[in-house]
């Protein structure tokens, strides 16, 4: 092992920033935990003028991140300008090409390209990690990795987005509507350039995939996470989850089924005394529940420099104390191909419309859920000064197939005056 090992960083935004900062600041503590000395050899950004708050007269240069993750002078390239595609993959390809460790916070380019990625590191017997590409400073793939290699994962499930979380507390705690709080929030700064990326769920459904490969051995497979974000969440179905003892969580859950990998990422009732229940504001939180370990619940923060540059650092760590795990947890020739579920696992379900308010209406709507097998649990009509009558259902148990045709029987009866919003509940403890 040589005295010391040398790092390269493309991209100093907030958390490329936050690596040098710690490295510069934290290099006796670290040095002294690796017994290894880690050197920031040279940096890559777009602008060389911008204040970062570290200094870089020692620190070379370049103006091109290709030329970083080629120079003979680093050992570890560290990813951090994002993107699913080039120029950080490419940039990658480059620097495993010339034999360098890969880190990096990269999770759509590792949701879209992570297998191809992996099987030029191991091939070269190099290294691609990205522990902060999921939950920020949560060690969510340390902890799936290592901690809990010898279990099997039944299930896996978190809160994986700070921005979404923060909207729905805010939106209950404020009683705001989703429009105020969705300003508020890309005001702050928490909002992607491209919001849907947030609310949509497609920043989270990317952290899911990657967590469900590394749980189920299986090859990482995006396009198969079922994604439905916040959107057309309102205060008011904020209120009725809480009345019903509930609260809103954009949710990710992936479990294998006896029909195939289920992977969903979507606006979730989970009990308000649960864990994730009383996850606050942009904190994120993810659960595993192996044969062995039984339920592990880890949370903190899931963004900002701090804590996710502390993630890259850990991987940067590792690499420099020699501790190689395969990227995915197992050899990536040894991934199989996730089949995706032919059939998502029953739920019960809450469903808000308004029905005109007339006789015999409710009873209508119960007979056409009835006669598609839909069990009531709790139904409820809410107090109104107009021809339209708010009403919130409750089911037990049945297949989102199953409640869209009831629906749609309910909806020919002509008593639906508005689309039902439906959002799945979620059983946790």
């Amino acid at each position: 092992m040589q005295d010391s090992i040398r790092v390269g960083i493309a991209g100093l935004g907030t958390v490329g920033s936050g690596v040098a900062k710690i490295l510069l600041s934290n290099a006796h503590l670290i040095n002294s935990r690796c017994n290894r000395k880690i050197e920031l050899t040279a940096v890559s950004s777009r602008s060389k003028s911008k204040q970062r708050g570290f200094p870089l007269k020692k620190i070379h240069w370049e103006e091109n991140l290709i030329n970083l993750a080629r120079r003979d002078d680093i050992d570890i390239f560290v990813e951090l300008i994002g993107g699913e595609g080039n120029p950080a993959k490419e940039a990658i390809e480059v620097a495993l090409n010339h034999g360098k460790h890969v880190v990096t916070a990269n999770k759509a380019l590792l949701a879209k390209h992570g297998h191809q990625l992996a099987k030029l590191a191991e091939s070269k017997g190099l290294s691609l990690k990205f522990e902060a590409a999921v939950a920020g400073g949560i060690p969510a793939i340390k902890t799936l990795n290592e901690s809990l290699a010898g279990n099997k994962i039944n299930r896996l499930m978190g809160v994986m987005n700070g921005t979404c979380n923060y909207i729905l507390t805010r939106m209950e705690n404020a009683n705001l509507s989703y429009e105020k709080v969705f300003k508020q929030a890309k005001d702050l700064g928490y909002v992607e350039a491209d919001p849907t990326l947030d609310v949509g769920g497609i920043d989270a459904g990317h952290k899911l995939a990657i967590l469900s490969s590394i749980a189920f051995g299986t090859e990482i497979d995006f396009d198969s996470v079922y994604l439905q974000g916040i959107e057309s969440i309102t205060i008011q179905d904020i209120y009725q989850a809480k009345e019903l003892g509930y609260r809103i969580k954009l949710l990710g859950v992936s479990q294998k089924t006896d029909n195939g990998l289920e992977q969903r990422m979507q606006p979730c009732l989970v009990p308000a005394n649960s864990a994730i229940g009383q996850l606050e504001n942009a904190m994120n939180m993810v659960i595993y529940e192996g044969d062995n370990s039984g339920p592990i619940t880890l949370s903190g923060a899931g963004a900002g420099e701090g804590p996710t540059a502390s993630s890259v650092l850990s991987d940067i760590i590792d690499l420099a104390r020699d501790n190689k795990v395969p990227t995915f947890g197992k050899p990536v020739t040894e991934l199989v191909k996730a089949i995706p579920t032919s059939r998502p696992a029953p739920g019960a379900y809450y469903v808000r419309t308004k029905l005109k308010d007339s006789p015999g209406v409710l009873a209508k709507m119960a007979t056409a859920l009835g006669d598609h097998g839909i069990s009531i649990d709790r139904m409820r009509q809410t107090q109104h000064e107009d021809v339209a009558a708010p009403v919130v259902i409750v089911t037990h148990k049945t297949l989102p197939e199953t409640l869209s045709n009831a629906l749609t029987a309910v909806a020919k009866t002509g008593v639906i005056l508005e689309d039902p919003v439906v959002i799945r509940i979620e059983d946790i403890q």
